[in-house]
């Protein structure tokens, strides 16, 4: 790959509109505003409701939901639940507009070569799927008993943008630096980064599940859940399976399990980073990685024990910078490897 930093600070500048697409996605979900536009127009739908039959209409889909059914709502409500959604799906559209055109112009001037060319349209691609994959989801809406967007269908979205903002960091930062910067005796510490953004991205699919499926409220204490390690009834549902899911308990155990085994681990990363001699820029980076890691572990706690909504959002968001600084990270590591076996005898 070779280096073209203006392609790479565009895939860059996409991947900071991926984290507001989650914003818009997230605030969306907090309010409740998930299923109140249940029509899809993938290339009309940045034109708002224009008249008192547009907004009928709207309307008069979203009364057909369960969620409407379960709590109807009038015409001035709709409307403060429309908006957030509808530029949560404009939002979208600019980002498809951001990605052709540069990548049209881009391609004509011959700075995107054809095995470049070819991986970016797979992650558009990947992008479209996800636009199709979050509409399936708001037409759950229209399901008997279903009042918000279904876990299960809910953490795969989360997980599936994220992966998206992982190959734009990547890539983006691969063109802005196409060389690894050769760094001895930091095979380990690559290892711990690529866990690092592992366990980070496998915590945000189980916190994407405490938040849709109402887990956040069932225990609100810490570090026990109400005076137990574990919860009652953790394998209580049959298939097993399905307690990973959809069993509030076992749910928000898992994901305080995993968020306590993935800030030590980052924490570890960034520590060891830090103690090492690495470049001011990577450095910068690693130090990022520290702070964020500690301010998400305690807005989690704050979360769980207020069981504050809002205050989750805010969670959601540190995450996922969190994650993009862990990648940051990993990639800063591309060049480590491990000290030469002179080195260690000497050191012996």
């Amino acid at each position: 790959m070779r280096q073209d930093r203006a392609v790479g600070t565009w895939l860059l500048l996409l991947a900071g509109m991926v984290f507001g697409m989650v914003v818009g996605g997230g605030h969306a979900r907090t309010i409740g505003a998930g299923f109140t536009i249940q029509v899809w127009r993938p290339f009309t739908g940045f034109i708002p409701p224009l008249n008192a039959a547009d907004w009928n209409q709207l309307y008069g889909l979203y009364q057909y939901t369960a969620q409407y059914q379960a709590q109807p709502i009038d015409m001035a409500q709709y409307k403060a639940l429309f908006w957030p959604m509808f530029l949560d799906r404009c939002w979208g559209r600019l980002m498809a507009c951001v990605f052709l055109l540069p990548f049209g112009y881009f391609l004509l001037k011959g700075r995107i070569q054809r095995k470049l060319a070819l991986w970016l349209g797979f992650i558009f691609l990947l992008g479209a799927g996800q636009a199709t994959y979050g509409w399936y989801m708001v037409q759950t809406g229209m399901y008997p008993g279903v009042v918000s967007p279904p876990p299960e269908w809910a953490a795969p979205h989360l997980l599936s943008a994220m992966l998206i903002l992982l190959l734009l960091i990547w890539t983006g930062m691969s063109l802005r630096a196409p060389e690894p910067v050769r760094l001895d005796g930091a095979g380990s510490l690559r290892g711990l980064a690529s866990a690092s953004v592992l366990l980070i991205w496998i915590t945000m699919g189980f916190g994407a599940l405490v938040a849709t499926s109402g887990a956040l409220h069932v225990y609100n204490s810490f570090p026990t859940m109400d005076g137990a390690w574990t919860p009652p009834g953790a394998f209580a549902q049959d298939p097993l399976w399905s307690n990973f899911v959809t069993n509030k308990g076992t749910v928000q155990f898992c994901h305080r399990l995993l968020a306590t085994v993935t800030a030590l681990t980052v924490l570890t990363t960034a520590v060891m980073g830090l103690r090492r001699r690495l470049p001011p820029a990577l450095r910068d980076i690693f130090l990022l990685l520290a702070l964020l890691v500690a301010l998400q572990y305690v807005l989690g706690m704050a979360t769980l024990v207020l069981g504050n909504n809002e205050l989750g959002f805010v969670h959601e968001l540190n995450a996922v910078l969190l994650f993009a600084t862990a990648i940051a990270a990993r990639h800063g590591l591309r060049g480590a490897v491990a000290a030469p076996v002179g080195a260690l005898a000497a050191a012996e």
